[in-house]
This record gives structure tokens, sequence and C-alpha cells, in this order.
């Protein structure tokens, strides 16, 4: 067993490799291109970061890349994100035409790598019109979707499945969010790397640096949010909540700690409107941090009593399951992905508004021991649902499924000793 795969291991059991291995074994020198548009920044880019080289691990000839754009192409995402996610965006026929103008430039450089690729993994909508330039193409491809498209504005989603139509099979997150299509859906839910330098355990000392380097009070009880600055995150929201729990309760801090992301150009702005919104409040700390911030953001979750992600919209929401491997309950927006991730009284809480995440803020705070409860049952839930090697297993499992077609049978023989 290669390193890696020892150290999975050692965290979910044999069995569970051994099942990764058997799955792999008719894949075995396969070539596998993942394509998406920011190697950091957001959940996508930090799971292919760890699916990339367990698969390698695994033998298949797995390799990521990445498109590029302009100020209009990533203006023409966003808005397509967020209309897919519900908005009303109007999208022009030049932001359109740049949009494939931009693919097209991304085909010349990529096209070496992705014609002689078995399947092709294109992640959301920034990369999906790559597909026109292969209309012959003997590979296999697939979309996939990390965004919730469950009800999106029908002009742009009319625009995207024309790409997404021609893709061999989509993927979406959960069955929610999918669009009815030909091609064959597959749902296969996100994960988090239980090893990597946001979900390892921590020492006492570096949480405690983190903690003195922020000027966080350790006497005091603190809740925090993990986000990108991103309206549909309602970091504004959280602030509203924080205020109207510590005026009938103790005397709380928050953090709201996030980035950027390359894809996305609205995060300066959003975060100037929760500098405003903070107003200068001693006890909100606002923490803009690089991308690979992964370590401190580890350490603020585990510094945190209480983790939010109050989102408006949400495809998944990464940021919970870290919060609840860390043990932590969590009080989330019932929105999206974060409805399966958090099962009320069990391991957190779903709420509506900010008046319904104070309640429960004020709730668990004065509950310690169902906190502490909620906090235990949190971790058991991640582990059985939502770790990297179940998300590494359906993939195999989709790409065993594509490159057998119609066999209704798929005969896996080797056997571990």
């Amino acid at each position: 067993m290669t390193k890696m795969l020892e150290q999975y291991a050692s965290v979910v059991g044999d069995d569970i490799i051994d099942s990764l291995r058997l799955l792999a074994e008719p894949l075995s020198g396969m070539r596998v291109v993942h394509v998406n548009s920011t190697r950091e920044g957001g959940g996508v880019a930090e799971i292919l970061h760890r699916l990339i080289p367990l698969k390698k691990e695994l033998g298949i000839n797995a390799s990521w890349e990445v498109v590029t754009g302009d100020a209009d192409f990533y203006q023409c995402t966003k808005k397509m994100h967020n209309a897919l996610q519900g908005d009303d965006e109007e999208i022009s026929d030049e932001l359109y035409a740049h949009y494939e103008k931009m693919n097209a430039q991304n085909h010349e450089r990529l096209a070496p790598i992705l014609s002689q690729a078995d399947v092709v993994v294109i992640h959301d909508p920034q990369p999906a019109a790559l597909i026109q330039f292969y209309p012959e193409r003997k590979s296999k491809w697939i979309w996939r979707c990390h965004i919730d498209a469950s009800a999106p504005h029908r002009p742009v989603w009319r625009y995207l499945e024309k790409h997404v139509i021609k893709y061999d099979a989509a993927v979406y997150s959960l069955p929610a969010f999918a669009q009815p299509m030909e091609n064959p859906l597959y749902i296969i839910p996100p994960s988090i790397d239980p090893l990597s330098e946001k979900n390892v355990s921590l020492p006492d000392d570096e949480i405690d640096r983190v903690r003195n380097t922020y000027d966080i009070d350790p006497e005091r009880p603190v809740i925090c949010q993990i986000s990108r600055f991103d309206r549909f995150k309602d970091p504004v929201g959280v602030i509203e909540a924080y205020r109207m729990a510590k005026a009938f309760g103790p005397p709380l801090q928050l953090i709201l700690a996030g980035g950027g992301a390359a894809d996305d150009p609205e995060g300066e702005e959003v975060f100037r409107e929760v500098e405003a919104a903070a107003d200068d409040d001693p006890d909100i700390h606002l923490l803009m941090l690089p991308p690979d911030a992964h370590r401190t953001i580890n350490a603020l979750q585990r510094i945190a009593d209480i983790v939010l992600q109050k989102s408006l919209k949400e495809g998944f929401g990464l940021t919970v399951t870290e919060a609840l491997w860390k043990g932590k309950p969590v009080i989330g927006g019932n929105v999206g992905g974060i409805r399966i991730q958090i099962v009320n009284h069990m391991n957190g809480f779903l709420v509506n508004s900010p008046e319904g995440a104070a309640l429960r803020i004020r709730y668990l705070l004065t509950h310690t021991n169902r906190m502490a409860a909620m906090g235990n049952n949190a971790k058991d839930f991640v582990i059985e649902n939502y770790l990297l090697t179940r998300h590494l297993r359906e993939y195999l499992t989709l790409m065993l499924s594509i490159i057998s077609g119609s066999h209704d049978r798929i005969e896996l023989s080797r056997q571990f000793q």
C-alpha cells in the first residue's frame, strides 16, 4: 500500500482502501483530466488538490488543468453562477460571445491534453463550452456541477444547457439540484480530506498562537463563519445574528474569516459591505485570509464554540463538513447541501433568518451539555458520510459506469490478501 493510502487506512480502515483498489484496477493507466477555473480558493480546488494524487496512487493517469480568462470572462461566469442559483441575471449576447471566445483560446492551449484523454471531467460553467470543440471525440466527457441549480434563471440555463447536453454524463451534489436532461445524471456529494492542512489535528500551542495573533479572548465564547466573502454566504446576516444573541446573552466574539477566489470578481466589494456592517466593533474579527491559510482556518474553527454557515444559497457547503469534523455544532442556513449535513438537535440547527440563528446561538451557549453531545455526534456523522475516500469511491464507480456503456454488470475480480 502506498504512503497516502496507508494514511487514509488509519482513519477509515483497510477494508475501505481495499475496495478503492478493487474499483481502480480496471481503470489502471486510464488518462483522466479534470478542468476547472482556479487552483486556489473554493471547495472544488480543495477537493482536486487531494483527489488527483489519490487517483494517481491507485494507478490512474490523472491530471488537473485550469482555464484562464480576463475580467469580462469572470464577470460572465459569475453571472452564470448566480443565475444557476436563481438570481435574475441578464447576460448580453456580447458577454456570451466573449465567454465562448475565452473557451476557444483555452481549447487551443489545452487541446493536446484533452484530445488524448480517456475521460474529461469539466467542473461548473466556466469551462463548460470546451466540449463544442470535440464533436467527434472518442473519450467520455463529464460535466460536474457543484452549484444548486434547482431553480435557475431560465434564459441563462437555456444557454448553458446547449453545451451541457453534449456531455456523456452530468454530476450534481444532490438530486434536488439536477436539471432533467437526456444525458445520464449522477449524484455525488462533495467531501473533505481528513488529512489535509485544513482538517488535520493541531497541537494546542499552534491553536493558542492563532488565538493570540488575532486577539481573541479565551475567556469569552466565540462564534465564527469561515467562507468566501460572497453575498450568498450572508456575512451581514451573521453580524445581525451575533448582535441579537449578544444583546440578551453572554459577551460574544464573532470571527468572520475567508478570502476570495480568482474566478470571483465580487469578493472585495462584499468585504467592504461587511466592514461597514461591523462598524468597528472590537469583538468582530474580520479576517481576509490568503488562499493557503489552511492551518489558520483549521485553528479558527477549533477555537470557535459554535460555527455558523448562514448561507442564503449553497451548492453544498464544505465549511459545514469541516466544522462538524472538528466536533463543532453548526448553525446553518436551511438551503442546498447544508440541509443534508445538519440534523436539527443532533449535530446543529437549520435556520431561516438572523433571528433564528441568534435564538440557536443563545440556546447552545446556555445548554453546554447539549452542545458537547451535538459536537460528538457531528464528527461521527462526517466519518459515516463525507470523507474523501467515499467521494473517490463514487468517482471510480462513475468512470466504470460510463466506460462500460450499456453493460448491465461490471465484474471486479481481483482478490486482496
